[in-house]
């Protein structure tokens, strides 16, 4: 079995699929939102189908397209990132035959998944991808994932005279553990799923005593 066909396999029980979409699915030199970034998030949003339903194929497309437009974190674009990537990924599946139904399904799960974005998923398999992708925000990964982007923008790790932010203003682009407080910690209020929330809450928890083991050694 090639790389491609065992990454593809991972998407099961729509491997065919994923083998067609993921040369589409992300950009190459972001660790944060790579392969092992997409299999997360679909794991995730397999755990949660299965209690909460939806139309799977549609949710797999969802995972495996949401990202496939790739812009930075401090680019002015951010905000239309969702947007930018639903667009895409309705062309791709419209040149797959897929029909205009299950197309708008899938866009309306991408535009509504991205926290920058704003707006409420109405769909379940909206819902659901919304949920799948901040899981891996949050927990351990969550943890491992701000750090990697902190040093993909240059940020130090903490401010040294001030770790918590006791006296001076929260600063995510300065300081990687000030995004815990700006936007990780808030992440698990927001959640749509039920089965999406009892996750969340495991994941807050191992967020904090990363938090509370860091502050510790230093």
């Amino acid at each position: 079995m090639t790389r491609n066909s065992a990454l593809a396999a991972a998407f099961a029980p729509h491997g065919e699929l994923a083998a067609v979409l993921l040369p589409h699915a992300f950009a190459a030199d972001d660790g944060s939102h790579d392969a092992s970034h997409l299999i997360r998030v679909w794991k995730n949003a397999a755990r949660i189908h299965v209690e909460e339903g939806g139309n799977e194929r549609a949710l797999a497309a969802a995972v495996l397209l949401h990202d496939c437009v790739s812009v930075e974190k401090n680019s002015p674009l951010r905000m239309q990132a969702s947007r930018l990537a639903a667009e895409k990924a309705a062309g791709i599946l419209r040149d797959l035959d897929w029909s205009a139904e299950e197309i708008s399904s899938v866009a309306h799960a991408i535009l509504t998944h991205s926290f920058s974005a704003n707006i409420t998923p109405e769909t379940i398999e909206a819902k659901i991808l919304q949920d799948a992708d901040r899981l891996d925000a949050i927990g351990m990964v969550g943890a491992a994932r701000c750090f990697y982007i902190a040093g993909r923008m240059g940020s130090g790790l903490y401010d040294p005279l001030d770790p918590l932010a006791e006296d001076r203003e929260l600063d995510d682009k300065a300081f990687a553990i000030d995004h815990f407080e700006t936007k990780l910690f808030k992440l698990a209020d927001g959640f749509q799923t039920v089965a999406g929330r009892r996750l969340a809450l495991e994941r807050q928890k191992r967020l904090r005593d990363v938090l509370a083991m860091m502050l510790d050694e230093i």
